[in-house]
């Protein structure tokens, strides 16, 4: 079994070949580097990365950020120089102190009006979901429940109009597929550049009048064009694809195991919450993210040098045996549950976990109450990536 983690090929074996070479990983006295084949003008440069694969590794990382930079860009592909000039930073690719600065105006942004209304949103929206799903009895889990929830919720956040939601999840699928080993054609600058249009229509008509949604507050706090389309950009990926997914997993999950489905029916007000994070844990929605250590450091007793490249591994920090006890068994029921699945803590924590957390929630009380025998009706359909543990299709029927 291959365990270069920096070669395609890995991230096309079956998700239990890929968790038995982590487990390996976990096992050896210190983090292996990987070496990697740069493409176009630097075609033949040597690189690679060493792979933080423990929980230990990963947490400590995320919160020493002066150390472990994000400022290289920290997902794979790494985005171009030249597109994050054109497009603007997302936050996720900043160092403090334009982080601290963008996260703070954002994290204000994010109101008590804003974040009522998202809720009554979510519970709005899923059960409309839910009657849509009644009426057609089966068909493909991730088009019928997974990926409207969050687009509906993240796109009435931000007040971008209706009649658009369909051209911006066409445009998220586009644009996500950038991560994938298989791209779909036309992907990437062009749909990046039509969500930034998008957003920016919606500011300069806020600008003029203001209404209760996010763009509004965050056009208040005079965040300019790029960033506001780097910003919705990243919302859109983080709030919609990663949430799509981790309730594609859940059905998938419950499926299998069918004595947490009845327990979690038993009494949803007492094992909802471990629900969700248990489905975040198992699935991982993020695989890893990138960083690149800024000074000499030493982590556990094994040095890491400046300029060199660190993945972290969620999906492996989230199987980590130190952690979770059976980690490999999904209960709902499990305490304490320091999954990483959001992040290892520190600057970068995900900002949408309470409303990732909420959706998984809310969409599931929902389906459950009504249809308590939904389920997958065959294996999900994978997008071989190594950004992200993305579900293309799922049958299911009620």
């Amino acid at each position: 079994m291959s365990w270069q983690l920096s070669e395609p090929a890995f991230w096309r074996r079956p998700e239990r070949e890929r968790a038995a070479v982590f487990a390996r990983l976990r096992h050896l006295d210190a983090p292996v580097f990987f070496p990697e084949r740069r493409s176009g003008r630097h075609a033949g440069a040597a690189a690679g990365f060493t792979a933080l694969v423990r929980h230990r590794d990963v947490v400590a990382a995320s919160r020493r950020p002066e150390v472990f930079r994000s400022g290289h860009g920290v997902t794979t592909p790494r985005p171009a120089r030249w597109a994050r000039l054109l497009l603007g930073d997302s936050m996720v690719n900043l160092d403090d102190p334009r982080h601290a600065e963008l996260r703070g105006i954002v994290a204000r942004a994010f109101t008590p009006r804003v974040l009522a209304r998202a809720a009554a949103d979510i519970d709005h929206v899923a059960a409309e979901i839910a009657g849509t799903v009644g009426a057609g009895r089966d068909g493909d889990f991730v088009t019928a429940v997974a990926a409207v929830l969050p687009l509906r919720v993240i796109c009435s956040m931000m007040g971008i109009p209706a009649a658009r939601w369909t051209q911006v999840l066409r445009q998220v699928d586009a644009t996500s597929s950038h991560t994938a080993l298989r791209r779909m054609p036309g992907s990437g600058l062009s749909d990046l550049l039509r969500l930034q249009h998008l957003v920016a229509e919606v500011a300069h008509r806020r600008r003029r009048e203001p209404a209760g949604d996010l763009i509004s507050a965050l056009v208040a706090a005079d965040l300019g064009r790029r960033e506001l389309g780097s910003f919705f950009s990243l919302l859109l990926v983080a709030g919609v694809e990663t949430t799509r997914n981790a309730i594609a997993h859940a059905l998938w999950l419950l499926t299998r195991h069918p004595e947490q489905r009845d327990l979690l029916l038993t009494d949803f007000d007492r094992y909802g919450p471990g629900f969700a994070d248990e489905v975040i844990r198992y699935s991982s929605p993020i695989v890893q993210f990138r960083r690149t250590v800024a000074v000499d450091v030493e982590l556990h007793g094994h040095w890491l040098r400046a300029g060199q490249d660190v993945m972290l591994c969620y999906a492996s920090a989230n199987r980590d045996e130190t952690v979770f006890a059976e980690p490999e068994r999904f209960d709902l029921t499990r305490s304490p549950n320091p999954h990483v699945g959001f992040g290892g803590g520190g600057p970068h924590f995900c900002l949408g976990a309470v409303l990732a957390r909420q959706e998984l929630t809310a969409i599931f009380r929902q389906l459950l109450t009504r249809f308590p025998a939904i389920r997958a009706t065959g294996p999900p359909g994978y997008v071989p990536s190594s950004f992200d543990h993305r579900i293309r299709r799922l049958p299911f029927a009620i």
